[in-house]
């Protein structure tokens, strides 16, 4: 299974619309975004693919984004949340583990994040801890493709 990450997309659209044909060619099972999505309207040019939304500390308007993951059939996880995925267990959240849930780290496989705006790569007790990047208007967008079956995890620029 391929799971596509992307997070801190902050309304750009041009970003977006590229990561979508990469997560699509690179034919993932389903994409999570983890937060900072900013304004909900932006959720549209995700359509036709799967995805898994959390909220971050620049969504302001969580019941629209709710509503909005609803319409386009999208699942809406709120801030943090727990998946198990070929047996693997997978913790989501926006911040930085490391600094906000070091008790989370070494309890679960994966811990998937945004928020830093730096792509992350590292096992720390055990746990494959994964930031794809981030696409605002300064940065180079990045996202990540996680390969459950081999573990690895590959960066792709947007």
């Amino acid at each position: 299974m391929k799971i596509g990450l992307i997070s801190d997309t902050h309304d750009n659209v041009v970003n977006i619309l590229k990561a979508v044909k990469i997560f699509k060619t690179a034919g993932v099972d389903f994409v999570i975004h983890l937060g900072d999505i900013v304004a909900p309207a932006t959720l549209q040019y995700f359509k036709g693919l799967k995805m898994k939304v959390i909220t971050g500390n620049c969504d302001g308007d969580l019941v629209l984004t709710e509503q909005r993951c609803k319409e386009l059939g999208f699942d809406y996880l709120g801030a943090f949340a727990q998946l198990s995925i070929e047996g693997k267990k997978i913790y989501l959240m926006h911040r930085d583990p490391s600094k906000e849930a070091p008790e989370k780290i070494g309890k679960y496989d994966y811990i998937f994040h945004g928020h830093t705006h730096v792509r992350r790569d590292e096992m720390i007790k055990k746990t494959h801890i994964v930031n794809p990047g981030a696409h605002y208007y300064k940065t180079e967008g990045t996202i990540a493709i996680v390969d459950m079956a081999k573990g690895d995890v590959k960066f792709e620029k947007v």
